[in-house]
């Protein structure tokens, strides 16, 4: 499993103590509001006609600050991560706050529930494992159906990691990962064509999707249904 440089925006970005003042001036006279940071990888890789077609690749990586007030809300953003673009978003956010004489709602309630793994499938498998399964994907769907003629297959996968910093000084963080499979496969008759596809997928490392077993279920049920 490759190791993975967890997102800290403010040990690497920002200086937490200003940034909280910030937010705090933001919300003066506010009902509610936050900074949300987030760095996002994402992959897709495409497998058809018994070739790799197309294999991209983005990071990214940004903030955004909300303002509530009454029924008023202020957002901006920005791709930037300094202090320079985040007071230039705080000024546009602050204008839903107007003249003030809101309260704070009180912070969200921890739960600690977490609802899926911290796994990174963009960096926990090589492209070379990746682009192995769809070619196996490919050399089945051909042999197992003469009248298979084209086999198009593909991996995608995002995470997302996100800090929300609260106006009461909390932290929150999640690490959001998801991947898809998807299989399409066309067969032909006597002149006359038909498409199948299937596809699966969730908050999952690939490992969940490229096994045998998972990926000849896909597999098998778009033959099936460009068979029928």
């Amino acid at each position: 499993m490759a190791q993975h440089a967890a997102f800290r925006p403010f040990d690497t970005h920002l200086d937490q103590d200003r940034t909280l003042a910030l937010l705090r001036e933001t919300l003066a006279g506010a009902d509610d509001g936050e900074v949300f940071l987030e760095h996002s990888t994402s992959e897709v890789l495409s497998f058809d006609d018994g070739r790799l077609r197309n294999a991209a690749f983005d990071s990214s990586e940004g903030f955004g600050i909300r303002c509530v007030r009454g029924g008023a809300a202020g957002y901006a953003h920005a791709s930037e991560l300094t202090e320079a673009a985040l007071r230039r978003a705080s000024e546009t956010a602050r204008l839903a706050a107007r003249d003030g004489g809101g309260v704070l709602a009180p912070p969200p309630r921890r739960t600690n529930a977490r609802l899926y793994q911290a796994v990174d499938p963009v960096a926990d498998e090589t492209v070379a494992v990746k682009v192995s399964a769809l070619k196996e994907i490919d050399d089945y769907l051909r042999s197992k159906d003469a009248r298979v003629v084209q086999v198009s297959a593909s991996l995608m996968a995002t995470v997302q990691e996100v800090t929300i910093l609260r106006p009461e000084g909390g932290i929150f963080t999640d690490f959001r990962p998801l991947t898809r499979l998807s299989v399409s496969v066309i067969v032909e008759k006597d002149g006359r064509r038909e498409t199948g596809s299937s596809g699966g997928g969730g908050r999952h490392g690939y490992d969940v999707l490229i096994t045998p077993d998972a990926w000849r279920a896909q597999a098998d049920e778009a033959l099936r249904i460009a068979l029928v």
